[in-house]
């Protein structure tokens, strides 16, 4: 059991008033709140190490240092990855599969050869494969989905074929909560010798993730959504990949030598590091780790699939609403249409009960294009949420209905 009570005391930012009412915040797919031990560590970073990191040799530089490449670690750990060389410290998910699809697909990739995605994929996900095809004459192909939310794989054994160069494919869908079967999708493109990315941004905070296990090339996430600071994420990648890639930036740090003859690269996972990281958010992202695993992030996970489940059903009783993206298997999310109502409308009235939801595409517009609407509403919970902020999901609804009526 979770003391709820503590852990919501951890996040400072939980403990205000917005138009009158206590804050319930259920906007986590889009960003998470930040616990005390995360922004301290940012702040004591800043307090008392201070300092550029790799071949300082004063005391500052030193200690941030081990900082930085301690957080390196907690991140292998927490992926369950062989070893540091195989964690690139980036921007998030974002920057991270473009890395991939220029330094990795890109020299690979020959005019008809394809890219495969799938429908419900995050727009970071779908952008820079779009332009990567635009620049070599490559074709995007798209995995379709149900009614239901799930993605229909009765065709994937044909996607999958020898113009294949990579499957790329979001682990749990920030739109939809889907949790998709990614460890037999990967089997099936390795049978095929073809490489995969999972984009892991909406599965980090809500699952154990194990990159061995699932036997994944690439793996990617973002510190934000999972109690880390922003503009912080990281990729993993299996070495003997990475090692054969080129750089995908120049700059400082990602090099052993420079003359305006030659440039000796450094070895990993530093190639792909180039200039000043983002030393605090590394740190604070490192932290963020340490707090979900001293709670146990199974525990997390049964916590919000409890939230979740109670969510669904209450929503699902009342006339008039209907959720988008019923799947089987699903995480910590849950879109709404509320009928006659716009999402935005929809999200205008919570605010001014002092809930924050999110309303708009998501960032999955092909998502709302299958489902003929233009944008939902949608609450997502982390393991700081209640269930009496169940209810208040639930009044919200009722008070959208009584000023719609």
């Amino acid at each position: 059991m979770l003391d709820l009570q503590a852990i919501r005391n951890d996040f400072p930012i939980l403990d205000q008033e917005v138009n009158g009412y206590p804050l319930v915040y259920l906007d986590n797919a889009a960003s998470s709140q930040k616990p005390v031990q995360v922004i301290d560590a940012v702040a004591n970073y800043y307090r008392q190490d201070n300092a550029n990191v790799h071949r300082g040799v004063h005391k500052l530089s030193q200690r941030a240092t081990d900082a930085y490449e301690g957080s390196r670690s907690k991140v292998r750990d927490f992926l369950h990855a062989k070893s540091d060389k195989e964690i690139v410290f980036v921007r998030g998910a974002t920057e991270a599969i473009n890395l991939i699809a220029q330094s990795f697909v890109r020299p690979m990739l020959n005019t008809g050869d394809e890219v495969l995605i799938s429908h419900m994929e995050h727009h970071a996900n779908i952008v820079p494969w779009q332009m990567l095809c635009e620049q070599t004459g490559a074709n995007l192909k798209v995995i379709p989905m149900t009614t239901i939310g799930e993605l229909d794989l009765s065709t994937i054994d044909e996607l999958l074929n020898e113009r294949t160069k990579i499957l790329a494919v979001g682990h749990v869908s920030n739109a939809l909560g889907t949790i998709n079967p990614i460890k037999d999708m990967i089997k099936k493109a390795h049978a095929k010798d073809i490489p995969v990315l999972i984009d892991g941004a909406q599965a980090v905070p809500h699952m154990v993730v194990d990159v061995q296990d699932l036997d994944c090339d690439f793996y990617v996430f973002s510190g934000h959504k999972m109690f880390a600071p922003t503009g912080i994420g990281a990729l993993y990648g299996k070495q003997e990949l990475l090692e054969a890639m080129p750089p995908w930036q120049g700059g400082g740090d990602m090099i052993l030598s420079v003359s305006f003859e030659h440039t000796q690269y450094n070895e990993l996972p530093y190639k792909f590091e180039a200039g000043t990281p983002n030393i605090a958010g590394a740190i604070g992202m490192g932290t963020a780790i340490d707090y979900m695993q001293g709670l146990g992030i199974a525990n997390l996970a049964q916590h919000e699939h409890e939230l979740l489940v109670a969510a669904t059903e209450k929503v699902t009783a009342l006339e008039g609403v209907k959720i988008i993206g019923t799947a089987k298997q699903k995480a910590s999310v849950l879109s709404f249409m509320i009928e006659g109502v716009h999402p935005h409308d929809v999200g205008t009235i919570f605010d001014q009960q002092g809930v924050a939801i999110r309303t708009g595409h998501h960032c999955a517009q092909p998502v709302m294009q299958f489902f003929g609407i233009p944008a939902t509403a949608r609450a997502s919970f982390a393991f700081y949420n209640t269930m009496e902020e169940v209810d208040a999901l639930v009044m919200g609804i009722k008070k959208v209905q009584e000023l719609f009526a």
